[in-house]
């Protein structure tokens, strides 16, 4: 099989030949540890690649994204990058007073202005290319297959954490609680963004599309269950149905401890989820939910990929083997290269994935 017929095997829960692919890295990987990111690579090719898409400059975008300093998203968000290789957080909302609001709008000219002609799977590889919202800073790491490759493209869609940089997390929070008229006109102008974004994604021949929001802390949601599903969850189907009515799949991100949430990105549509097992129950996620959505990852990259050894590295993949795989697939090999994590655990997890 090549890697598209891997996936989408996987994703139908047909029975790959093998588990998928999937390795993500930080930008502090690439900036800093490239020949190890391409002996990886080389070692262990990715099932996934990313279309070669580049989205236009945004008339507010200055200064460069993962040096230390600050720099200005195409939004208007200032970020402020305090160590090299990673991406910083917002410390200038520019909707901190809502009294901007009547003024602002959102950066059209980097849709206007992107190329998604390229965006196909005879132009993705034979090393993928970042995808959107890695260029901003602020999203998924980059995919990179050989030829063959499910082709995956990552948007820019993110609506909660851009209405928090929109608004700074405090102010966002205060707003869900005390439910201004204001906060629905920044949902839904951003959600309008993240619609023609994706109007002109699904328009292209990639396999799967992808958006992302962080939802969870260690322990739980960050807002309530039945807020999530009156504010959130409606858009996140929009971009699901949207996705769907293309002929194309639907993949979705968000740390955290998110186990409540799973039943609805299921009714949607979500076909693939990437989320952070080890915040939860490993074992209850697989009882639960194997063989109704497929387990985009992870391996414990806050524990055990950072500070385990290699054999603790490989026992975490069995446990998620174990777990979740339900004999016909459903489940990637993926983990996440950040800073402070050894090549030998990054390879540790793709051989176990192999026994």
């Amino acid at each position: 099989m090549d890697g598209r017929e891997r996936v989408v095997r996987t994703l139908r829960f047909e029975g790959p030949d093998r588990t998928p692919r999937d390795l993500w890295t930080l930008p502090a990987i690439g900036m800093f540890r490239q020949d190890e990111l391409d002996a990886m690579l080389e070692r262990f090719p990715s099932d996934i690649a990313g279309p070669q898409v580049q989205y236009g400059r945004g008339e507010r975008e200055r200064g460069t994204p993962y040096v230390v300093g600050s720099y200005v998203d195409a939004w208007g968000c200032v970020w402020h990058v305090a160590e090299a290789g990673v991406v910083g957080e917002v410390k200038g909302p520019p909707l901190a007073d809502w009294s901007a609001l009547d003024r602002f709008k959102p950066p059209y000219e980097i849709l206007d202005t992107a190329d998604f002609g390229s965006a196909s799977r005879e132009r993705a590889g034979p090393d993928g290319s970042a995808f959107g919202s890695f260029r901003e800073g602020v999203g998924f790491p980059t995919f990179r297959g050989q030829r063959g490759s499910f082709v995956l493209a990552g948007t820019t869609i993110r609506p909660f954490e851009r209405m928090q940089f929109l608004r700074g997390s405090e102010a966002l929070f205060l707003d869900l609680g005390y439910q201004p008229a204001e906060l629905c006109r920044l949902r839904d102008m951003v959600h309008e963004f993240y619609m023609r974004e994706l109007e002109l994604w699904v328009k292209t021949d990639v396999d799967g599309i992808s958006f992302m929001d962080d939802w969870g802390s260690q322990k739980s949601l960050l807002i309530s269950h039945s807020q999530w599903q009156s504010t959130f969850k409606p858009l996140y189907k929009d971009y699901c149905d949207l996705i769907h009515s293309a002929g194309k799949f639907a993949f979705f991100h968000s740390d955290g401890q998110i186990a409540d949430i799973y039943p609805d990105l299921i009714e949607i549509g979500v076909d693939a989820v990437n989320s952070q097992l080890f915040c939860m129950d490993v074992e209850a996620l697989g009882r639960q939910f194997k063989g109704q959505i497929a387990f985009w990852g992870e391996i414990d990259r806050q524990h055990i990929l950072p500070f385990g050894t290699p054999e603790e590295v490989r026992a975490a993949v069995r446990r998620v083997r174990a777990a979740l795989d339900n004999g016909c697939g459903g489940v990637f090999a993926q983990c996440e290269w950040g800073i402070g994590v050894s090549a030998e655990n990054v390879a540790a997890v793709f051989d176990a994935w192999l026994e």
